[in-house]
């Protein structure tokens, strides 16, 4: 397998304006008095932790950034020297160095602990993006139980799933555009398990598997625990462009490591909200069809559109069988129906049926008939919690700007969570205090690839308009605690 290298252009793009410094108050960027390649040294080293530089990458050749940066060839040397001795390059003899993160390291060499009394209410939970149940989930229940008797003289396992349910999914995909027969639909437990069945029907143990970074964490462990390797591909939203897509580094990612499958939630990607725009779908599935490579498609948020028209699908784009489908009940009407599916090709789904066996051998009927009732209002229980998503996001940026204005939340355009920059590196810290304080958070690094995104963190706006005035609120006296400015109430670590 060819080592995959970072193109000069992605890597001089992410620098940006490095000699300036970049907007955060770590240490590291106080830059003014620093030699060049220490300057330079301390922003690879911040891409790195951002994600922007995947770890286990080739960075460009020394004459090939210096040429690019219009340095001295010198200084490139000295700059990848220090990241070699800082533990951020790993060489090995024969090969170029590659891209690592020092063992027991936080990205500013420091670590900040604090210790404080528990609070005496219940922690707000902001570590799950999910909504409770609409009025109506009860409903599909009751009219569940009612026709149930129809299924009970079979054996009740159906691997594929019952015909009413795959005909409903079906007909919602007709309904956004997308020609579907029930043929191409198989039920599934949930969009995570519609996840591993594709992985272990498209991949072998050591292949590698794109992805988006950040991405959904729990994606990332499927493709691990399959043996497979994820490779990231950072999410570009400053350039402006496919919506925050990088379609080169897709292509190329898929070109160097010969990927055969890719796994992208390109609809209201969580944890960013950001949507892949049409120009950038027609351009995905262009790039399937060149390198061979199968893509699965995440629609799970695809329905929680805030601020734009519903999207294409993908799949629309699509010639043949290179893109597959996968997409859920439990973010458009309830975490607790256990219900998802998969989009494929016929063949595909046969195939997906014969291995099902060695996992499970089926949905439970029960939730398949509420779906199935679900599916036929779906709009106006859509429309609702649409409504409610947009005014929860609402208090959360409100409660934002009140109590930590230095915060700089991405402007997703739909979803169930905001994608916050921290002004610091110390997401994770933050997510170990926090419950301290009454707040339960997941960290920037749950969402990339060996401990990137320690400058970020994803706050859902699920949660009640009142739970989410508690949690910023909370969020900002344990913040503070982490200041290095607050001598008397953290105690400073090095490490």
């Amino acid at each position: 397998m060819a080592m995959r290298v970072l193109g000069v252009s992605s890597l001089t793009r992410d620098l940006g304006q490095w000699r300036q410094g970049r907007h955060d108050d770590s240490a590291s960027s106080r830059k003014s008095s620093k030699p060049a390649y220490q300057a330079l040294a301390d922003n690879i080293r911040l891409l790195i932790h951002d994600g922007r530089v995947p770890l286990g990458v080739a960075l460009p050749s020394e004459r090939d950034l210096a040429s690019a940066l219009a340095l001295s060839r010198t200084t490139i040397t000295s700059t990848y020297s220090l990241l070699r001795e800082d533990g951020y390059l790993i060489s090995r003899q024969g090969s170029r160095s590659t891209v690592a993160l020092p063992s027991g390291a936080t990205p500013n060499g420091l670590m900040f602990q604090a210790t404080v009394a528990k609070p005496d209410r219940p922690a707000v939970d902001m570590s799950y993006a999910a909504l409770p149940a609409p009025p109506e989930v009860e409903g599909a229940y009751a009219a569940a139980l009612q026709a149930l008797p129809a299924y009970l003289p079979s054996h009740g396992m159906e691997p594929i799933g019952i015909a009413v349910l795959r005909e409903a999914i079906a007909a919602r995909y007709r309904a956004r555009g997308l020609p579907t027969e029930p043929e191409q639909i198989m039920v599934t437990l949930g969009a995570q398990h519609a996840l591993r069945l594709l992985i272990a029907a498209l991949t072998s143990p050591g292949e590698r598997v794109l992805i988006e970074h950040p991405t959904y964490p729990n994606g990332i462990e499927a493709i691990r625990n399959a043996g497979a390797r994820p490779v990231p591909v950072a999410l570009r939203p400053e350039d402006g462009n496919s919506g925050g897509w990088d379609l080169d580094g897709i292509r190329s990612a898929a070109r160097q490591t010969a990927a055969k499958m890719a796994y992208f939630v390109p609809d209201f990607h969580n944890p960013t909200g950001l949507c892949l725009d049409d120009h950038g779908r027609a351009e995905l599935a262009r790039i399937a069809r060149e390198t061979r490579m199968t893509i699965v498609v995440d629609e799970s948020m695809a329905e929680l559109n805030l601020d734009v028209e519903p999207p294409t699908p993908v799949a629309s784009f699509a010639r043949g069988s290179e893109v597959v489908t996968i997409g859920s009940a439990s973010k458009s009407f309830w975490g607790g129906l256990r219900v998802g599916w998969i989009r494929a090709n016929p063949a595909l789904v046969t195939r997906l049926a014969g291995t099902r066996s060695a996992v499970d051998l089926g949905t439970p009927i029960m939730d398949q008939l509420a779906t199935a009732h679900l599916l036929a209002d779906a709009d106006a229980i859509l429309n609702a919690r649409r409504n409610l998503l947009r005014r929860q996001r609402d208090s959360l940026l409100t409660a934002l700007t009140d109590h930590l204005p230095e915060w700089r939340p991405l402007n997703g355009s739909g979803g169930m969570s905001l994608w916050v920059q921290l002004p610091s590196p110390v997401s994770t810290s933050l997510a170990a205090t926090a419950p301290n304080f009454g707040v339960l958070l997941a960290a920037g690094p749950r969402f990339g690839v060996e401990g990137a995104f320690e400058r970020f963190i994803r706050l859902p706006y699920a949660q009640t308009d009142a739970d989410l005035c508690l949690a910023v609120s909370a969020l900002a006296a344990a913040y503070d605690m982490l200041s290095p400015r607050n001598e008397q109430e953290a105690t400073l670590v090095c490490v």
